[in-house]
């Protein structure tokens, strides 16, 4: 098992917080570490909306199977469809698989990122295998854990869209649907609150990261806009937004 807690020899490298079987994140955060921080421990969900459009995409092109809306193309009484083709079930299986493999990137690349005020540590930092989600050794936790990520994202982005239909406001054509919150704000609390539900034992789910979430949402709505852009620009999107 690799696992910062079990590195004796770099334990003078390590801040106090990573050696406590009851570990404290606030000492160690600052006003701009705080927020990148959990930037970084949430990439699989904040990017699994990206993972969706390669999936939307890639996945129909593939295997020539079109697109199938989760939805299943019904509506309410309302007269406007539950979500829309915009969410398929491509998408979805596209986000998942997609947050499962950056978990594991994240985990890779956070191995020694053990530095104080350090941004890109591992999302696995106190996991061990008596925790549920170890199936599969170390790469195969991480999977998993960036694959609820994801879900946790599909189901926040799904949530908007809900509320958008029954407000009257829909994606048309060039036309925006007009409702930025509802385009970025449910995906990152549900990112959030899977996390945080399920993964309380690992530095994702510490209590300590809930005042910077608060600031990255405030950010969320510029990160969602350049990720659409630059999705819109490779082909990936009909629209930038």
């Amino acid at each position: 098992m690799r696992t910062i807690l079990n590195r004796p020899v770099l334990s003078h490298l390590v801040p106090s917080l990573f050696l406590s079987t009851e570990p404290s994140l606030a000492d160690s955060l600052s006003l701009w570490s705080g927020p990148l921080l959990v930037l970084w421990l949430y990439l699989p969900g904040y990017l699994a909306n990206t993972a969706a459009m390669l999936g939307g995409k890639w996945i129909p092109d593939l295997t020539g199977i079109k697109p199938k809306p989760i939805d299943g193309g019904r509506r309410l009484s309302d007269g406007h469809r539950i979500l829309g083709d915009g969410k398929t079930w491509n998408g979805l299986i596209g986000a998942i698989i997609g947050a499962g493999l950056l978990c594991m990137l994240t985990h890779s690349i956070g191995e020694n990122q053990i530095v104080e005020h350090g941004i890109f540590l591992d999302p696995l930092i106190w996991a061990d295998s008596s925790d549920w989600f170890w199936v599969g050794g170390e790469w195969g936790a991480a999977f998993i854990v960036g694959a609820f990520l994801g879900l946790g994202c599909m189901i926040g982005d799904c949530a908007g869209s809900f509320v958008k239909r029954r407000m009257g406001k829909k994606r048309e054509g060039d036309e925006s649907s007009e409702a930025p919150l509802l385009d970025t704000l449910p995906f990152a609390i549900c990112t959030f609150m899977m996390g945080m539900l399920l993964f309380p034992n690992l530095i994702i789910g510490n209590s300590a990261l809930i005042t910077p979430m608060f600031g990255l949402l405030i950010l969320t709505p510029v990160i969602h806009r350049l990720t659409n852009i630059f999705g819109y620009w490779v082909g990936l999107k009909e629209v930038p937004y």
